[in-house]
């Protein structure tokens, strides 16, 4: 039997994953009050436009474009508006107001995060935010909880599906990536600014609230190295396949050790990068996403599912909004989150990882050692070359692809610049991270 009175929800936005969550708390209703312990009443939903076609038609009486009577008369605020205003300054008054908040909106977290959780600890409110970061799979909750009392080293992750299902498609079919956009494209894969994908922006914004979460630090935005995948060539794609390696973007968030005068700190940052086939991450195929994390009790932990879709969004917001719900039942003042390690976040510069370059070089006796005096230069050491060559209008042209050990990236990046200005190197014709191994 219910006791409880019931729960009032207010839902700000009705887009592909707004109307989905309508529809979840509308038909599931009584399910989900025996869940709880409490009914859910959702008592409005914030549109811009009443006439605008949705995925689910929402009952004409919850519609409204008034947000301030809504949000002072919920329990719960739900926001899957998207963007930073307004829904940065409708997620502040639902806060202060002390509503808990549940938010799909990893653009405002990665932006705004801290001044949102401080209005929300201010008034022992909770922040929610689950579907912000890999659609239905569960990993915020994990690193917020289940591994709160377990040092995360490292976190290793594909937590952009359009971007992995262009590549997937180059490594699988032999697309080009020009191909591979045009059809993620009619897939309704890429935000409407494709660049948010296909630059890196989306999988930046996702590393530093999973970074933020694992290493108890503040991450902002302009510490998050970031590259897209506009770069990769059919060629490099190829020749990873060739060498058994596959080519991901990937977000990835460690602890870096002192190392003498530099301080320890951590790394936040997003390229493309080479991982062995054998590695998990390899065999993600299509639109999906998995997180790869490592701890120091726990150890490897992977979680991959759908990372994105109105549908399977919807679950992890209504996954948070049970559990809020549970929250208000049980009672209580919402948990802060820690935030308090204020480990510095490291430039690029400070990893540590491999490279694999290709070079073109003139078929010369005496060029093999000029390059490798480069790489002994800055204490870079060569795991392996293979060479080839072939006849271009009469002229004999070389190719060098050269995989190094682990060394820095500020090494490492010297060893590039130095090759770029060698007389012995005609063109680099690829420089590519290789991670996982």
């Amino acid at each position: 039997m219910i006791e409880y009175r019931p729960l009032k929800i207010a839902l700000l936005g009705a887009g592909s994953v707004g109307s989905q969550v309508a529809k979840i708390l509308i038909e599931n209703k009584k399910e989900l009050a025996m869940r709880v312990g409490a009914e859910l009443e959702l008592v409005g939903v914030l549109v811009r436009d009443k006439n605008a076609k949705r995925d689910y038609q929402i009952p004409e009486n919850l519609i409204t474009t008034t947000a301030e009577p809504l949000i002072l008369s919920a329990d719960i605020v739900i926001e899957v508006m998207g963007g930073i205003e307004p829904a940065r300054t409708l997620i502040l008054q639902a806060l202060n107001s002390g509503c808990d908040v549940i938010t799909a909106n990893k653009a405002l977290l990665a932006n705004n995060g801290a001044e949102l959780f401080d209005a929300a600890e201010q008034v022992g409110a909770q922040l929610y935010f689950e579907a912000a970061v890999a659609g239905a799979i569960p990993i915020i909750r994990p690193l917020r909880e289940s591994l709160a009392g377990d040092k995360v080293k490292r976190i290793m992750g594909i937590v952009n599906g359009s971007t992995n299902f262009i590549l997937d498609r180059m490594h699988t079919l032999g697309t080009s990536l020009k191909e591979a956009i045009a059809e993620a494209d009619r897939l309704s894969y890429l935000e409407a600014d494709p660049d948010l994908d296909l630059e890196g922006y989306d999988a930046a914004q996702k590393a530093a609230i999973l970074a933020s979460l694992a290493f108890h630090t503040e991450v902002p935005m302009d510490k998050v190295y970031r590259e897209g995948i506009t770069k990769i060539t059919s060629e490099q794609v190829a020749a990873a396949k060739r060498d058994g390696y596959v080519i991901k973007l990937l977000a990835m968030c460690e602890k870096i050790a002192a190392d003498g005068d530099d301080p320890e700190g951590i790394s936040v940052r997003v390229y493309p990068a080479m991982i062995p086939v054998e590695h998990p991450l390899a065999s993600v195929h299509g639109a999906f996403n998995a997180v790869f994390v490592e701890a120091e009790a726990a150890g490897s932990l992977m979680f991959y599912g759908s990372g994105a879709g109105g549908l399977q969004t919807a679950s992890a917001v209504m996954g948070d909004l049970v559990s809020a719900a549970k929250r208000h039942v049980a009672g209580g003042p919402g948990l802060a989150d820690s935030v308090h390690a204020d480990l510095a976040v490291l430039p690029i510069s400070r990893i540590h990882t491999r490279y694999q370059i290709t070079l073109e070089v003139s078929d010369q006796p005496g060029v093999l050692a000029q390059v490798a005096n480069i790489f002994a230069k800055h204490d870079v050491s060569i795991e392996m070359v293979e060479q080839s060559s072939k006849m271009i209008e009469a002229e004999t042209t070389a190719w060098l692809e050269i995989g190094t050990h682990l060394a820095t990236d500020k090494a490492l990046a010297e060893v590039v610049a130095e090759l770029r200005s060698s007389p012995a190197v005609e063109q680099i014709t690829s420089v590519i991270r290789v991670e996982g191994e």
